[in-house]
């Protein structure tokens, strides 16, 4: 299934307000694994930045000036959605800004049906439990040391490592993992060994016709390979 894993970083925290997107981080996966295919924009927001926000993402309005607005990229994100399902972590914040962008020259809203909330998912596993980015990142192990301050790509690149913890895409690689490991404690000469090998049901007449026929070979008989001892596991 090919879906979008998305972020937004804006100018404050309502649209209402006349707050605005000011950059835009899209990966590509395919069942949960991304295939290398990114959309990233920085916007102009064509308004100030406050100092709060600018504190949590550093995005000047310098920065910003000579970046396209939202109604100039407009076509180009919408065909990188396609029909995509959008992974998004608390996706109302982001859908609502990115509704009122679309609003503006009144594009079709982006609808929650095709929206997979990855908080709401991990609230369902861990509920009680700090279910932010970064405490999702400490739970499972991935590395947000270069997360110093927020920015869309690099955020959508993490939560699509969460997406796939969440997903159980660890617990299933290691899960092979184990069962490899076990098959090759296992494996003799690249024979399957039985933890107990079973009862001969040979007659020593049998064994011994059997040992005589073999005896007229002009050479050891390949299969005297696989009836060495087995190595030590």
């Amino acid at each position: 299934m090919r879906e979008i894993v998305l972020d937004t970083e804006t100018t404050g925290l309502d649209p209402a307000d006349g707050h605005r997107v000011v950059e835009i981080g899209c990966v590509e996966v395919l069942n949960c694994i991304p295939t290398g295919q990114i959309f990233h924009r920085y916007l102009n927001p064509e308004r100030d930045m406050p100092a709060d926000a600018l504190k949590v993402h550093g995005l000047s309005r310098d920065f910003l000036a000579d970046k396209p607005r939202f109604a100039e990229i407009i076509d180009e994100f919408l065909d990188f959605l396609g029909d995509a399902r959008l992974v998004v972590h608390n996706a109302e914040f982001d859908l609502r800004f990115l509704n009122a962008e679309l609003a503006r020259p009144q594009r079709p809203p982006l609808g929650m049906d095709r929206v997979l909330d990855t908080l709401a998912l991990a609230r369902r596993r861990h509920p009680g439990q700090p279910n932010s980015l970064d405490a999702l990142c400490a739970r499972y192990g991935i590395d947000a040391s270069r997360r110093t301050t927020h920015g869309a790509l690099l955020d959508a690149e993490i939560l699509a490592e969460v997406y796939a913890e969440l997903s159980g895409g660890r617990q299933t690689s290691l899960r092979l993992g184990t069962i490899a490991g076990i098959a090759q404690k296992v494996l003799v000469h690249g024979l399957r060994q039985r933890p107990a090998p079973l009862t001969s049901r040979l007659t020593q007449l049998e064994a011994a016709a059997h040992a005589a026929f073999v005896a007229t070979f002009e050479s050891a008989p390949l299969w005297n390979l696989y009836l060495e001892p087995a190595v030590p596991v």
